[in-house]
């Protein structure tokens, strides 16, 4: 589980970070993102369309890698794993939930916020980990701060990362991506404005990370 979630992180350097009201909208939506570049796609389960939104974009968009957000309990791990999910994101992890993915045989990328949920998490062998929320956290400091001390442990951070931002944290060796909501946001998705949202993604495809000369050294 641990090689998948690492070639999923490193498929694109941003994930798009999905809320969906309308399931109706979560095709073009996907076939949008992965036009432009980004196949990794979040779709967080904030609203009540998330779980009709994920099988739409799993049955009809050819290269989306989809994964639900805001997975806090066994059962929407459960849900997940049966709708097909090729990963969950959780803002943190608890024991229940660490088991039900374990046992489910779901990828699995977990939050944490501190050196020491860093620490817990690899011991649970999570070397790949969410950092939410960034920003609030302490940003792409923490993240440097912690590369010395945890040089195994590898960070996606979400929460306040922005296209003004991203490639800051993408210079940094301990970070593999970034999550963000700026590729694609809320107001734009409802409004259908795929043009303005595919112009965004370009933009966010080709960010380069330090030490990698084009996006597809990624893969």
């Amino acid at each position: 589980m641990e090689l998948t979630i690492e070639r999923t992180l490193r498929a694109a350097p941003v994930i798009p970070v999905l809320t969906i009201d309308n399931p109706d909208q979560a095709v073009p939506l996907a076939q949008t993102l992965v036009r432009a570049g980004l196949p990794v796609l979040e779709i967080t389960l904030r609203t009540d369309a998330a779980r009709s939104s994920i099988q739409r974009i799993i049955a009809e968009v050819p290269g989306a890698i989809v994964g639900a957000g805001t997975v806090i309990s066994t059962t929407q791990a459960n849900d997940v794993a049966k709708l097909g999910c090729a990963f969950a994101v959780s803002p943190g992890y608890s024991a229940d939930l660490l088991r039900a993915v374990a046992d489910i045989g779901l990828p699995f990328l977990p939050g944490v916020s501190t050196a020491a949920e860093a620490m817990q998490m690899a011991e649970h062998g999570y070397a790949m980990q969410k950092f939410f929320p960034a920003g609030p956290a302490g940003g792409v400091a923490f993240l440097r701060a912690l590369k010395d001390p945890l040089p195994r442990i590898k960070f996606c951070p979400t929460g306040g990362v922005t296209a003004a931002n991203a490639l800051d944290y993408l210079a940094l060796p301990n970070v593999v991506c970034v999550g963000g909501s700026w590729v694609a946001p809320e107001q734009l998705i409802a409004a259908g404005h795929w043009a303005n949202i595919e112009a965004l993604a370009r933009s966010a495809a080709v960010l380069t990370p330090s030490g990698l000369t084009n996006p597809g050294a990624r893969l």
